[in-house]
């Protein structure tokens, strides 16, 4: 086993020094709710003010792996750091402090970007702990000793450490880290209290909803006394035939722990549903407020059975889901603020200040633009953007699905750019014609014989017509289209594939909407509005091994 010489001992103890200066950090940014972690501050601001591009290939090449990834490379990238300052410490100590000083005002910082000078307490907590701990683990780092190299190597005296303060350094190393990974254990503990709390909350709106019956037909109670979440004019079960139930097929329903997730909350916001209210205000005749119990109660609740796509979809891709919705018509609250028609922009913001914006006329429209509070009869999931949300069919989600829902604003395309605009995306982005396969999967061996070949396709506000399948360069055949349950959800499709011959073969899909427009075959990226192009996976047919 090679030895450890001073500078990795060094370099070790300023690894161990930040990692523990951070755990340090984790607790205090835990027991304040409105203090950020350096890490999580650092990775905000990270997330905030990288270049489109590049936030465009993370999403398109992580998908949702992209926040795990950010916070893991940024903790390694401080750790890293925190190694170059210890072994900068053997020498210049003065200026290893300075490095932690300066880590610390860069925490302080990112937590000022993102929630004022006051959130970015626990990395000046940071910074005052690592500066005298980096000292100390460097003073404690193994001394070198010299041994002589015998005179027929023809080489000078090589430093080597001491043995027993080699295993004295590790042992302290180890068990200043083991202390810190329980500090970082407690920090996620107290930051997890509130959203304890809320799920608390949430789990008893869920078992409230679960045991509510309709008012009674003489219309006794008044809206306050109206149980939670009652629709008063429910929509029928989704039709058998709107679902083959083919193994790997996307179902009609997609179940809230699949629901894709595409959003720029690093950690997910845990918001109070008994404080929570939305504000309605800008070009509007009188601002409004809403309490969450407030729209819950209301007795024109509805349900909707909507498919939601992120624009970063790539031709084939999963991040689409589906679910039934039920929530309060964003048209009529628009309406009971007196909305401006001159208004051109509806911006929904969220509790972390992220921002999407709707044409008014869009919500206008007749279609089911809403302020969502249950997904799948029960209150959202913290996750899809408990305690409200906003839906509207037919366009992409970074320009209508706000989650955890804080803020309408009514202003102009001119007066303001949403988030994604800032970066470069179209204002407006309808939800284009797209089809999908789900089996057989790309690559996958099949036996020879009777294949099913299965999919989705969608087109919003409009409906699927038809899907088409090819084989190799074959001619195009039509597929069984599911029953269509409404213009603003996905249609499954199955067809079989007769008598598929041993070899490679390349299956290609595309749709027809209602209005005979058929899938555009040109592919283009997702960016600035959408991607378009037939998807075309291979498969292999060969005989079982």
């Amino acid at each position: 086993m090679r030895l450890l010489t001073h500078r990795r001992s060094a370099a070790l103890a300023g690894v161990v020094a930040t990692f523990a200066a951070l755990s340090v950090g984790e607790v205090a940014a835990g027991a304040v709710r409105s203090w950020l972690s350096p890490v999580e501050s650092v990775a905000l601001s990270i997330i905030d003010l990288v270049p489109g591009p590049i936030e465009r290939w993370a999403i398109a090449t992580l998908g949702t792996a992209d926040k795990p990834v950010l916070i893991v490379s940024t903790i390694v990238a401080v750790l890293a750091f925190g190694g170059i300052l210890g072994a900068v410490a053997r020498r210049r100590p003065r200026i290893a402090m300075l490095g932690v000083a300066l880590l610390g005002l860069a925490g302080i910082a990112a937590s000022a970007f993102q929630e004022g000078f006051a959130a970015g307490v626990p990395s000046a907590i940071t910074a005052v702990v690592g500066m005298p701990l980096l000292g100390w683990l460097v003073r404690k780092a193994p001394a070198a000793d010299t041994a002589t190299v015998p005179e027929s190597a023809k080489a000078g005296p090589v430093m080597r450490p001491g043995a027993g303060d080699r295993r004295a350094f590790l042992g302290l190393s180890g068990s200043v880290a083991l202390a810190a990974v329980a500090a970082t254990a407690g920090g996620r503990i107290l930051a997890n209290r509130q959203g304890l709390a809320v799920e608390a909350a949430r789990q008893d709106i869920a078992d409230q909803i679960a045991g509510a019956t309709r008012p009674s037909p003489d219309g006794v109670g008044s809206a306050t006394e109206r149980a939670l979440g009652v629709v008063d004019d429910p929509l029928p079960p989704i039709p058998e035939g709107a679902d083959f139930g083919i193994d790997g097929l996307a179902p009609f329903v997609t179940p809230a722990e699949d629901f894709y997730r595409i959003d720029t909350a690093l950690v997910v916001p845990r918001v109070d549903p008994s404080t929570w209210e939305l504000r309605i205000h800008g070009m509007v005749d009188q601002e409004r407020t809403y309490t969450y119990e407030e729209l819950l109660r209301r007795d024109d609740l509805f349900e909707a059975d909507i498919t939601l796509t992120c624009v970063s979809n790539e031709v084939g891709g999963d991040l689409m889901s589906s679910a039934r919705w039920t929530g309060v018509s964003l048209a009529t609250l628009l309406d009971e603020a007196g909305a401006d028609p001159a208004a051109t922009q509806v911006v929904g913001r969220s509790v972390d200040d992220w921002t999407a914006g709707i044409p008014q006329e869009v919500i206008r429209d007749g279609r089911d633009a809403m302020v969502a509070l249950l997904m799948n009869g029960e209150p959202l999931p913290a996750e899809r953007g408990f305690p409200a949300r906003l839906l509207v069919p037919g366009i992409y989600g970074y320009v209508s699905a706000t989650k955890w829902l804080s803020d309408i604003q009514l202003t102009t395309f001119e007066d303001f750019d949403m988030y994604w605009v800032e970066r470069g995306w179209d204002a407006q982005a309808p939800i284009k014609l797209q089809s999908r396969i789900d089996v057989p999967r790309p690559l996958e061996r099949v036996a020879p014989g009777d294949i099913t070949v299965a999919g989705v396709a969608w087109a919003q506000q409009v409906g699927i017509q038809k899907v088409e399948i090819r084989v190799d360069d074959g001619d195009w055949q039509e597929a069984e289209l599911a029953t269509q349950v409404n213009v603003d959800t996905w249609r499954q499709w199955r067809w079989t594939w007769t008598g598929a011959e041993v070899g490679s073969h390349r299956l290609t899909v595309r749709a027809t909407d209602a209005n005979g427009q058929v899938q555009i075959e040109e592919r283009q990226p997702p960016f600035p509005n959408g991607a378009t192009g037939w998807m075309t996976l291979l498969v292999t047919v060969a005989e079982p091994s």
